[in-house]
């Protein structure tokens, strides 16, 4: 990676039980090698979220940060749109 650059995901809230902890899901679509079909793949990403503000099924935008556990290395940058309320 170059030095100042940041990567950045869009993705959807998909649980907030932890603390300061969000997990977020990034969907792909990607052709299958051989045959051709657009298939949807999922990653799951753990999120910093300092001062829990996110729900389950917000749209929010990550970006990559230095690792702060042991499986979360992103930070909530911003809500690009809110859940269904319930």
């Amino acid at each position: 990676m170059a030095e100042g650059r940041r990567l950045y995901k869009v993705g959807r809230v998909v649980s907030n039980k932890m603390n300061k902890t969000v997990v977020v899901a990034v969907d792909y679509l990607r052709p299958h090698p051989l045959y051709r079909k657009i298939i949807r793949t999922t990653n799951k990403f753990h999120a910093h979220d300092e001062h829990n503000t996110c729900k389950i099924g917000d749209v929010v935008r990550i970006g990559e940060t230095r690792p702060l556990s042991k499986t979360k290395s992103w930070e909530l940058i911003e809500i690009v749109t809110k859940g269904q309320e319930d």
